[in-house]
């Protein structure tokens, strides 16, 4: 009995000392808000891209080589993307100060949004953490005019993220 005891108290202090992560939103669900700086200083909300597909990817940090490779990969097919109808943002948890750095080096043409706070990560279910530090899982969710998750792409690789990204989105909007 005393052994179930401690184990009690264990679980519950494990669970309020855990930050609240939420699930990953499935696809048909409203997608979670969001109101955040891009790296310019600007506010941006779902209802900026109402109309739009929003090809939404959470990356976890400025200048490595694999969140580079991804933010240039997207700037490359940029042109593709909103011909056929979306637009793009970038997410970390990275401040404005790094995004306005990081796009201005390698010519990012989308917002680049600074979830400081971890708040949107944690709504979208890719907040993780690692040896105390804390960023977003490289996870992407292409959003519907309507403001509902379409596709969700998990353990994305950042070279062809954007090719998967342009390949659904048109097999998507070619359905009835």
């Amino acid at each position: 009995m005393r052994r179930l005891s401690r184990l009690l108290v264990l679980i519950l202090l494990c669970a309020l000392v855990a930050p609240a992560f939420a699930a990953t939103p499935k696809v048909g669900e409203v997608a979670p808000a969001f109101r955040l700086q891009d790296q310019n200083g600007h506010w941006r909300a779902p209802a900026d891209f109402r109309g739009h597909w929003l090809v939404m990817y959470f990356y976890p940090k400025d200048f490595t080589p694999g969140c580079t490779t991804e933010v240039c990969t997207f700037r490359d097919d940029i042109a593709k993307l909103r011909k056929a109808g979306a637009e793009v943002v970038g997410v970390s948890l990275d401040d404005v100060k790094s995004h306005a750095e990081f796009a201005a080096k390698y010519h990012v043409p989308f917002p680049l949004l600074a979830d400081a706070d971890r708040k949107v990560a944690a709504s979208y279910g890719v907040l993780t953490e690692h040896l105390g530090m804390h960023y977003a899982k490289r996870t992407t969710f292409l959003i519907d005019p309507r403001g509902r998750i379409a596709k969700v792409y998990v353990d994305v690789d950042p070279e062809k993220n954007s090719a998967q990204v342009m390949s659904d989105l048109a097999k998507l909007k070619a359905a009835p």
